[in-house]
């Protein structure tokens, strides 16, 4: 049987809510207008078959829980990106590396997304301009790391990438992308992306693929045999997830989700606490208890296995350790509030 060709999973996937809410035999009205629907057909199976009150569910299937009073405390730029924006799809933060977003197209809207205020399906696939971040690297020797990001960089064709990486061949020695698309729809992982990544991973020192998935419930028999071959590149496979209210918010939903990872050779990088993002408060939880939740979380995991912690405060001054054994052991604080860092940190 021939795998489907994944854009035409991706032109089939569910476009607004009526369309989902029918398949899913569901009773209700959403606004698309305010925070749009996409949702691969195959993740829809998936969806439909776990349930209702399914990690699955809760990740992908709109409410109207995202217009509740508690989303006037959200943000429409939850971690300051426009702070350090340089326009063309570049974002530099950090001195060492910087973000190139391709293209604000995903292969699925995550109802929680940080970015969810800014994805659009409809936009053109290259939205970051390729010749600017060029100059920009030309300019900038003291970066050492492009991360591809976005919407989902993996949704830009296998050519449009190579002119992606050979561009930056020789720039830098680093190159990371961070993708939901293996997830959410593997399809894309066909035999010419593969091959790509196999060249990209010997003209790089090291290329990383930084997998986002939030509950092992998410690697069906599909997903974990692409994760392998990705692995078989000869990519470094990292993590990233975040913690979500209602989805993985318990000591062993986490603790499967990072003995997955583990399983499948992918190493556990980053644990991020919700934003605070505007239309997805009704995922966030106080830091308080996701460092409680992370404490208990050290303990049933090896070393090895356990991600970073991580917050990005609103003020755009880039990831911030959320928690730290030794600052809480001596009574020292880490965030103060929202966007202020201890002297512990500073």
């Amino acid at each position: 049987m021939l795998e489907a060709n994944w854009r035409d999973s991706f032109r089939d996937a569910f476009k607004s809510s009526r369309e989902l809410f029918h398949f899913l035999d569901l009773q209700e009205k959403f606004n698309d207008s305010s925070y749009p629907v996409f949702v691969p057909k195959r993740l829809a199976v998936n969806i439909k078959t776990q349930g209702k009150d399914s990690p699955l569910w809760r990740q992908f299937v709109p409410s109207n829980e995202e217009f509740s009073e508690s989303e006037v405390s959200g943000l429409y730029d939850p971690i300051g990106d426009e702070i350090h924006s340089k326009d063309n799809g570049i974002i530099h933060r950090y001195k060492n590396r910087l973000l190139f977003s391709p293209t604000t197209v995903c292969p699925v809207n995550c109802r929680y997304c940080f970015r969810k205020n800014e994805l659009a399906q409809s936009d053109e696939v290259l939205k970051g301009k390729l010749s600017a971040l060029v100059t920009y690297l030309d300019s900038h020797p003291e970066v050492q790391e492009v991360i591809l990001t976005g919407g989902d960089p993996l949704i830009a064709s296998n050519k449009k990438l190579k002119e992606i990486f050979q561009a930056l061949e020789g720039r830098v020695p680093f190159v990371r992308i961070h993708t939901r698309t293996p997830m959410v729809l593997p399809e894309r992982i066909d035999e010419g992306l593969l091959e790509l990544f196999r060249w990209t991973s010997q003209s790089f020192t090291i290329f990383s693929i930084a997998i986002h998935a939030n509950h092992k419930d998410e690697f069906d028999k599909f997903v974990t045999d692409k994760i392998k071959m990705l692995k078989q590149t000869g990519a470094q496979l990292l993590s990233q997830s975040v913690l979500l209210k209602g989805v993985n918010d318990s000591v062993k939903d986490l603790t499967d989700l990072y003995l997955r990872f583990a399983s499948l050779d992918i190493r556990p990088y980053y644990l991020h606490h919700p934003d605070r993002v505007k239309g997805a408060m009704n995922f966030y939880i106080p830091l308080e208890v996701g460092r409680a939740i992370y404490m208990k979380l050290r303990d049933e995991l090896p070393g090895w296995a356990i991600p970073h912690y991580i917050i990005d405060p609103e003020n755009g001054q880039g990831k911030t350790l959320a928690y730290n054994p030794e600052s809480i052991k001596f009574g020292g604080q880490l965030l103060d509030r929202f966007g202020q860092t201890s002297e512990i940190f500073r």
